[in-house]
């Protein structure tokens, strides 16, 4: 659950973080896991090979991008196809609606969330 965001922080379980993060279902646990720092090869753009394979590789419903809190991160159309074509829904969305999308959704789904924190 994320508990807060606001422009260069978020808090996950109550934990905060203050670089971007990939948020992702535990296959064993069924809890969650972050992964932060989370850093993408170019700025203020999300690709495909920004995600690790291993984070790639797991079974989820949907997928949600917070693009910041101005909403100036770019998300690939590689990206997104590679998840519409797996059958997993893609929401993307600035971080300040974003981190309510992804509390909602993740009650009922497998959800991964990618939120870039600043922007």
């Amino acid at each position: 659950m994320i508990n807060l965001y606001q422009f260069g922080k978020i808090i996950i379980n109550n934990k905060e973080y203050f670089n971007d993060v990939i948020i992702y279902p535990d296959i064993d646990s069924g809890n969650i896991k972050v992964l932060s720092p989370f850093w993408r090869r170019e700025g203020h753009y999300l690709d495909m090979s920004d995600v690790p394979d291993e984070i790639l590789s797991i079974k989820i419903d949907v997928v949600v991008v917070g693009t910041g809190y101005s909403g100036l991160m770019k998300v690939s159309e590689k990206f997104k196809n590679y998840f519409k074509n797996k059958g997993v829904e893609v929401v993307i969305e600035n971080s300040k609606k974003a981190w309510k999308i992804y509390n909602k959704l993740e009650k009922d789904k497998k959800v991964m969330a990618i939120f870039h924190l600043t922007c």
